[in-house]
């Protein structure tokens, strides 16, 4: 038994059952956080570069984090849905090499597991409001934060349990398709770690391959064959990310987070922001403080 094998502990963010209508429509939606969904009635579009899944009653669906997608209900939809945040000890995702929209069928535990969670942890919802000045993102989500803190043991284990339930529906072989299942090297690893970690300080290449005792072309290489980006491109999609998740959690000024996430100034930071996500710091935040109301 693979004594590693649950490194990852998912936060909740919100657990609710809504009902929605052709308003829920949305275009390039990106998050820092995962989105699961068990459709009960209505019909639904979610849609990634792979393509398009219509949103059926009696399916589950789940979309990783930092998975660009597209949202829309011509009519009617109503569904349960659970976002959360993940953590590891590595800040590599579960789903790193598996960022797409999957499709299971439910079954009468996963629609017990939805309702169970939305039980115990009450006024988790977040359809508050139409009107997304209502509230302040940085209160509205520390206030979850908080929540999550003041639950019993008993209910964060359950919680846990539940949220570890659910995706492991999504990673059997036939639907979890994880290219890249090779033993990482330490080196490469090291270096993820030490990104992950220094995100806001000055990175260059050169001292993760001296980090590596190698020169800096070799390790480009070996660093490019096990995560798919060099090491520059990689620094700059976790810088992104890390981005992301402040845009949404709090209500800090776009120059504060390209200081906080290793960018020299606000303009470059925008720039970057916008070629990885399609969209500026700015919109990304009304995207999803709108989004977010909706469910």
């Amino acid at each position: 038994m693979n004594k590693g094998l649950i490194k990852h502990s998912f936060q909740l963010l919100n657990a609710d059952y809504v009902k929605l209508n052709k308003k829920w429509n949305f275009r390039n939606v990106i998050s820092p956080y995962y989105r699961l969904y068990y459709i009960d009635e209505g019909e639904g579009v979610i849609a990634d570069q792979n393509g398009g899944l219509t949103l059926r009653p009696g399916y589950l669906y789940i979309v990783p984090s930092f998975t660009l997608c597209n949202l829309s209900c011509n009519c009617f939809l109503s569904q349960y849905f659970i976002q959360f945040f993940e953590e590891s000890p590595d800040g590599i995702s579960l789903f790193a090499n598996c960022r797409k929209i999957l499709e299971v069928e439910a079954n009468a535990d996963d629609i017990a597991n939805f309702k169970r969670i939305i039980a115990i942890n009450p006024g988790r919802g977040i359809n508050r409001s139409d009107n997304p000045l209502v509230y302040e993102k940085d209160i509205y989500y520390k206030e979850y934060t908080e929540l999550n803190n003041l639950q019993s043991i008993a209910t964060q284990y359950e919680t846990q349990g539940i949220i570890l339930q659910l995706i492991s529906k999504f990673l059997k072989p036939e639907i979890f398709q994880n290219d890249q299942i090779t033993v990482t090297p330490s080196v490469v690893m090291d270096a993820i770690s030490y990104i992950q970690i220094n995100l806001s300080a000055a990175l260059k290449v050169s001292q993760l391959a001296s980090r590596a005792n190698l020169n800096t072309d070799y390790f480009s290489r070996i660093f490019h064959r096990y995560t798919g980006q060099s090491p520059l491109n990689y620094i700059l999609q976790k810088r992104i990310e890390r981005a992301q998740y402040l845009i949404i959690t709090t209500n800090k000024q776009q120059d504060a987070i390209a200081e906080m996430t290793g960018f020299d100034n606000a303009q470059y930071f925008s720039r970057v922001f916008k070629r990885l996500t399609g969209l500026t710091p700015g919109a990304y935040k009304t995207q999803n403080r709108t989004l977010n109301l909706m469910g």
